[in-house]
Formats: C-alpha cells, structure tokens, sequence
C-alpha cells in the first residue's frame, strides 16, 4: 500500500516489548489527514529515520532524555517531509524539511522543531551521514575521545550508522582503527570499503585473542556504542588514559532481568581507577547549539572531497518499519536505515 492524498497511515505501539521487539508489538492504522491551524504546517513524509534508541522508548520506564511512547501512540522518529499546506508565516509549501513526524504519513508542526534543507540532492542523508547519527560520531569521537595520530581506535558496531564515520574520522585524524562487526560480510566491508586498518568478527569465539594480537600497543580510543561481549573484550587493552566515549549499549537493550555471565563491574571500575581512563556518556541532543554548525560544515566538506563515504540501508515503504528496526537491533543493517515512505 502507497502513501494516500486523503489517508494518513501510522504505525503505533500495540504492546511493550518483553526482550527484542516482534512484529506483534506494532500496529498500522488508518487516520484522517490532519487540518494545519493557524501557525502550523502539514508534513508528509519522504523519509523516516530507524535508530536503536527508538527501542528504549517502547519501554514502561524510558532513559531519562526522552519521553516513553504510549501505548496506542505512533512511533518517533526523525523524518524528511515535504511540507504540504502552510499556516505559518516562515515556511512555505513545497519546501523540503528535517522534522520528528514519527511513523507517519502526515503529521503537524508549529515550525519549532523543523530545519530548512534546501534544495539538498540526497535529502535521506539529513537523516544519517549528515544528521543525528554522524554528528553523534562527530562529537564523541573529535571531543570526547580525541584522537591523536599513530593512536589506536577501537570502534565496534563498525558498519553502523555511527561506527561506520567513527572509523573514517578517525583515519582522517591519522589513528590506526580496528572495527568489531557481526558477520565476515561486514568484516571485509569495512575493511575493503571504509578504510578501517583491521576488522574482527565479534561472533568469533577467540575474539578477545584476536583483539590483543590486532592491538599490541593496547587501545587508546574506545568509541563504545555496543557493550556487552565486545566491551570485555576491549577493557583489559585500554591503555593509561585511554578515552571511551559512550553513546549506547545496544547489547542490553532487549535484555531481560539480569545480566548472564560474571560480573563485570568490579574490573571495569578497576581498570578505570588505575589506567586513569575517561570515560564519559553522551546524548546528543546536548550539543546541536554548541557543535552543529561545525559538524555541518566539516562533514559536508569531507563528504564532498571523498574523504567520508556515506553508507545507507534503504527500506522501500512505511509498512517496513517494524520490521527494519528489529533487523537493526539484530545487527542486519549496513550503515544508516532509513525508510523511504514516498517519492519526493
């Protein structure tokens, strides 16, 4: 089913997850296509953005940056729309913007959430390698983790949204990178495509022994967006001073009560308190007035000069949402997901 001139489509919570989300927990229903009151704008929606933060919010208790999202209500999301009726004296209708319409066909906007963007040739990228995600890596690889040439960058998730610009920033700045990835495809991709000097399978059950023999130098750098296995195999590498910027554990996400396995916390606190290493947690949702102009720009250069390759999984239609971000929880996607919901 396409996108409607007089339907609204939206895909809703039908229950909260109990571990990794299932196509049950989620519902398309059918609407009215909103009326713009005075100083409002309709959108609809050309590309929706799938990111694993999106899972925390189906939970009863959400994390502390953002609203949990209610049962019965339509998922969030960041999206490109295309703003289709205008009320509002500061934008126009035809023009292209980066909004939240969530997973929706049309939704409505007072304007204080939506960025003009122009005539910009690959609008999806206002979602990915020019948006949220790669000013994520942005910011917590550039001033969190500062990486200085000839050091040692470990980054896992490595084909990612994010992971997959943390690598090629980190190159640019002269470290020697190491990616974790799921699966020899993703392995050799980032090898052979983004640049990365080694890359290591986190399924492979000697992966600590092969981190060691890939990082004999230890790790300087540790851009952590994963947790779990990967994270116990990086800590007994982390150098004196090391920096290990965080900005997710999507390992965790669909667990279930406690952890299995031993308990790591007593020799990660350790190894913190003896290396004397930094490590700090980041929303980025903190920095867009202190950072974004600066990320726009230099990120936009060094995609232009091909120092940056941009690399996105696209879905073809708003139906294939759930099923997208459950296969990103799972690891399937290479690079940023994105949803095309219609044409331009």
């Amino acid at each position: 089913m396409t996108q409607s001139s007089t339907t609204n489509r939206r895909i809703v919570l039908a229950s909260r997850p109990q571990g990794a989300p299932t196509a049950a927990d989620f519902r398309l229903e059918e609407a009215p296509i909103p009326v713009p009151a005075e100083g409002q704008v309709l959108l609809r929606t050309l590309y929706l953005s799938l990111d694993p933060y999106m899972r925390q919010l189906m939970d009863e208790v959400p994390p502390a940056y953002a609203p949990r999202v209610e049962l019965g209500s339509h998922m969030v999301g960041g999206t490109v729309s295309r703003i289709v009726a205008s009320r509002h004296p500061g934008f126009q209708v035809g023009e292209l913007v980066l909004g939240n319409a969530g997973w929706q066909d049309y939704a409505l906007s007072d304007g204080s959430d939506l960025r003009a963007l122009g005539d910009m040739k690959q609008p999806s990228y206002a979602l990915g390698g020019l948006g949220m995600p790669a000013f994520t890596a942005y910011v917590g690889l550039l001033d969190i983790g500062q990486p200085k040439a000839g050091e040692t960058v470990v980054v896992a998730a490595a084909t990612g949204a994010v992971g997959a610009i943390v690598g090629q920033l980190a190159k640019l700045k002269g470290a020697r990178v190491i990616g974790i990835a799921g699966g020899a495809d993703k392995v050799t991709f980032a090898r052979e495509q983004l640049g990365f000097d080694v890359a290591l399978d986190r399924h492979d059950p000697q992966l600590a022994q092969k981190l060691a023999q890939a990082a004999p130098d230890g790790i300087d750098v540790y851009f952590e967006n994963v947790g779990g296995a990967v994270f116990g195999a990086v800590v007994p590498l982390l150098n004196v001073g090391a920096r290990v910027p965080v900005i997710g554990v999507i390992a965790d996400y669909n667990r279930k009560g406690a952890a299995e396995g031993p308990d790591r916390l007593p020799k990660v606190m350790a190894t913190i308190l003896q290396k004397r290493i930094r490590m700090q947690g980041l929303v980025i949702f903190d920095h867009y007035e202190t950072r974004h102009e600066d990320f726009i720009r230099d990120m936009t250069a060094w995609v232009a000069q091909g120092k940056v390759k941009l690399v996105e999984d696209l879905l073809e239609g708003l139906p294939q949402a759930p099923e997208g971000l459950i296969g990103l929880l799972h690891g399937s996607n290479f690079g940023k997901v994105v949803v095309r919901v219609s044409e331009a």
